[in-house]
C-alpha cells in the first residue's frame, strides 16, 4: 500500500496447529485468485493478490499432496472476499492439527467447502471489510491459516475506477458526418 493513505488492517486467526513453518504473504490491495490443492485436508494454498491494480502472485504454501484442485477467480475489483470458514484437526492419530476444510465467501457468492468438514470449526466474516492477505504455517499440509483484513473498497472509489474505465473504452475520435467541402 505504498503511496496511498495508510489503511488500518487487522489480523484474525490463526486457526489450526503449530506444525510446519511460519509464512506471511503480507498485505495487499485485494485478492484476485485463490488456488487450493486438497483431499482429506488442505494440502496447499496459493494466492494471486492485487497490488495497486496489477496481479501479484504469492508463493505456494503447504505440501505437494492432494488430488483435487480448486481455482477461485474473483471478478476483482467489484468482487472481494468477506468471509472464510473451515475446520481443523489432526489427520493422523496423535498428530498436530491441520486445516481440514476451507470455504470462501465473496460479496457475491460462496466457494466450497473444499476438503473434509471434520474437527473444530472456525469462521469469521467482516462487515464493510475484505481479506487483503493470508498468513499461516505449512509443511506437508496447510497447518494453520490467518487473514489480514482491511476496509472494503468504497463505492466512490469503485465508481471512479468504473468511470475512468468506461471513458477509456468508449473514447473514439468524433468525426462529423456532414462535409463542408461539398
Amino acid at each position: 500500500m505504498e503511496g496511498t493513505s495508510r489503511k488500518k488492517s487487522l489480523i484474525v486467526g490463526p486457526w489450526g496447529g503449530n506444525g510446519g513453518n511460519s509464512w506471511d504473504d503480507g498485505s495487499f490491495t485485494g485478492v484476485r485468485e485463490v488456488t487450493l490443492v486438497y483431499d482429506h485436508c488442505i494440502d496447499s494454498i496459493r494466492v494471486v493478490y492485487d497490488k495497486n491494480g496489477k496481479p501479484f502472485p504469492a508463493e505456494k504454501h503447504g505440501g505437494v499432496g492432494g488430488h483435487k484442485t480448486a481455482e477461485i477467480k474473483l471478478q476483482y475489483p467489484d468482487e472481494f472476499l468477506i468471509s472464510v470458514s473451515g475446520h481443523y484437526c489432526p489427520v493422523v492419530r496423535g498428530g498436530s492439527p491441520v486445516t481440514r476444510s476451507l470455504t470462501f465467501k465473496s460479496n457475491r457468492r460462496t466457494f466450497g467447502p473444499y476438503g473434509v468438514e471434520e474437527g473444530t470449526p472456525f469462521t469469521f466474516s467482516i462487515d464493510g471489510g475484505q481479506v487483503v492477505g493470508f498468513k499461516g504455517r505449512g509443511d506437508w499440509y496447510l497447518d494453520s491459516i490467518a487473514f489480514t483484513l482491511s476496509s472494503a473498497p468504497s463505492k466512490s472509489m469503485l465508481h471512479k475506477v468504473q468511470r475512468r474505465f468506461s471513458r477509456l473504452t468508449t473514447f473514439a475520435p468524433k468525426f462529423s458526418s456532414s462535409s463542408k467541402d461539398a
